[in-house]
């Protein structure tokens, strides 16, 4: 991968915290929610409830297709990422535990809240690893895209 569109990738995904995720449906149908997220490289983490449709979803297919962007004030200032990965259920309590430290990271320290984080056990928490990225930035161009796939 280029190292350009490398760095480009890393800063959107350390500038945004939000992702929508399309999991497959047992009847073939996909299913898009918003999620929280947190990342290691390229590498994706996420939380959801263990009787959640997402979970079941992915029991099912490990495929997803996920899209990370913001609102641009300006036409010709959107930027984003849409991926087509899969996810695991990340297992280790190791992994777990530091995914769970690190989620909160993404947002600002805000005065008086205190938000307990759910334990390993109580949910579950998907790896998800991109096997190609499409790189959206219209400051190059209308729609432009650069297409990239993810060697392992």
């Amino acid at each position: 991968m280029d190292e350009g569109i490398r760095r480009k990738i890393l800063k959107l995904l350390d500038q945004n915290r939000i992702m929508t995720i399309a999991t497959v449906r047992p009847d073939g149908w996909p299913q898009a929610t918003t999620v929280g997220y947190a990342n290691k490289g390229l590498l994706l983490y996420f939380l959801c409830g263990k009787a959640s449709q997402k979970a079941a979803n992915l029991a099912h297919d490990d495929r997803v297709s996920l899209t990370i962007g913001h609102d641009a004030s300006q036409l010709m200032q959107i930027e984003g990422l849409s991926m087509a990965a899969r996810a695991e259920a990340v297992t280790d309590q190791s992994e777990a535990e530091k995914v769970l430290a690190e989620l909160p990271n993404k947002y600002p320290r805000q005065t008086g809240l205190t938000i307990a984080m759910p334990k390993p056990e109580d949910i579950r928490i998907f790896r998800v690893t991109p096997t190609v990225i499409s790189v959206l930035d219209y400051s190059k161009g209308f729609g432009h895209t650069d297409l990239v796939t993810v060697e392992r």
